[in-house]
């Protein structure tokens, strides 16, 4: 895949309409990784990285402590290009500020518009380069062939039947995220990763295999599910390895965190946090 250090001006426009997945990765004060879909992720300039703010999550705490992140933008062409870059500041007026609520998506919002704009600065970039359709639909069904053997011998209540049909889903994007070497965290496609269980996710690594199989076991994972809806989930677990099944290779991942990302609240989901009485108002 071809890598840089900066966006060139095919780059900078690709990344411009707010119509495209972008996904950024953080790194929690634990060391986790953590998922958010962000749409207005783009480009700022050659050596920048911004995007608009509208609902508060936790990748918008993370960066404050941890500065290191991971981005994915997923065009409507179906080119992929990915990324690393450190958060620098945000601010709450200036150009940018102005141009993000001016554009369609956000202006014409009747609940809400972008509050603040963040800034970062491009480490390395990767791509374009287009989703390996042939590979992508050899490793669904190698994973749908070898899954159910897969799924976790005793239910945990993990996943609520709406998470683990979202995740089942053939129209449903899929995303897997972990901690690399370098303290960056790392995002790589996984449209064909499904939930055989409530507790348990499995994917071949017949797509984007050098970059799964840096996936060690052992380590912790996220891994984030949309849909074209923009429904989505956070899960994360335990990556338990790579295992034959069926005469075909399936790596395993056992959840103990799901996080529900959408506006209007984001939140944990599993495990269930301890119900507190509103004292503020």
């Amino acid at each position: 895949m071809e890598s840089s250090d900066f966006f060139n001006e095919a780059d900078i426009a690709a990344l411009e309409p707010e119509t495209k997945i972008g996904l950024l990765a953080t790194v929690n004060p634990e060391g986790l990784p953590h998922v958010t879909l962000i749409t207005s992720l783009q480009a700022g300039g050659p050596k920048k990285v911004m995007f608009g703010q509208f609902a508060q999550g936790l990748s918008k705490i993370h960066v404050k402590s941890n500065p290191r992140t991971a981005f994915l933008v997923l065009t409507l062409d179906r080119k992929i290009r990915t990324g690393k870059a450190l958060w620098k500041e945000s601010k709450t007026s200036g150009p940018e500020f102005e141009m993000f609520n001016e554009k369609p998506m956000f202006r014409y919002n009747a609940y809400f518009g972008i509050h603040t704009v963040h800034y970062l600065d491009l480490v390395e970039k990767q791509g374009p380069v287009g989703l390996p359709l042939l590979r992508l639909g050899a490793a669904m069904a190698a994973t749908r062939l070898t899954g159910k053997s897969g799924a976790a011998s005793k239910e945990k209540g993990a996943l609520k039947p709406w998470g683990q049909k979202l995740f089942n889903r053939l129209d449903a994007m899929k995303f897997i995220s972990w901690v690399g070497e370098d303290g960056f965290p790392v995002i790589v496609p996984a449209l064909q990763c499904t939930a055989p269980s409530d507790s348990r996710l499995v994917f071949s690594p017949l797509a984007y295999s050098s970059q799964l199989k840096s996936l060690e076991k052992g380590q912790n994972a996220a891994v984030f599910g949309l849909t074209m809806k923009m429904e989505d989930i956070l899960v994360r677990g335990f990556f338990r390895g790579y295992f034959r099944k069926r005469g075909m290779t399936i790596g395993m991942m056992d959840i103990n965190w799901v996080y529900n990302s959408m506006p209007p609240v984001a939140g944990q989901i599993y495990p269930e946090p301890e119900l507190k009485p509103v004292t503020e108002f």
